[in-house]
């Protein structure tokens, strides 16, 4: 791995530049130029090292969003979950070891627009969405410190 894509990976991860050009910004401080910060996000990207770039926005102060979750026959679960995956307003899902066992975040504009992805879900799906409104915010840092020692 580059030096470059090591400090792309282990730098940015908060404090991301607000800036009409973010990765000029960072290719500045990087003494890089602002292609070769694209490119070498665009690689990450690709090699599935990085999945998204943008803000992580605090629950609750924009919009609606949820923690839902569907009880999902083993055999149907690949399918069901492509399904899920396919709405611009579900963040990510995963399979839980549980009789419900595939949990979902879903983000949307308002209440409205989440119950319509959550019934839509639920129709197409032919399941029951358990809905889990968060209760209680907790703050979770989900910026890790890269070792490199171990690389060599």
């Amino acid at each position: 791995m580059r030096d470059l894509d090591r400090h792309l990976l282990n730098d940015f991860q908060r404090g991301f530049p607000l800036a009409v050009r973010p990765f000029a910004v960072i290719a500045e401080q990087l003494g890089s130029s602002e292609a070769e910060v694209i490119e070498a996000f665009a690689e990450l990207t690709q090699a599935d090292i990085v999945s998204r770039i943008g803000a992580a926005v605090a629950t609750g102060s924009a919009g609606a969003s949820t923690l839902a979750a569907l009880a999902v026959p083993p055999e149907r679960l690949e399918a069901v979950a492509e399904l899920v995956s396919g709405y611009d307003e579900v963040n990510h899902n995963y399979e839980r070891e549980h009789r419900l066992n595939l949990w979902f975040v879903v983000t949307a504009a308002d209440q409205g627009e989440l119950r319509r992805v959550l019934d839509d879900i639920e129709a197409r799906s032919g399941l029951e969405v358990l809905d889990l409104p968060m209760e209680a915010a907790y703050h979770i840092d989900l910026g890790f410190e890269l070792d490199w020692e171990d690389e060599a």
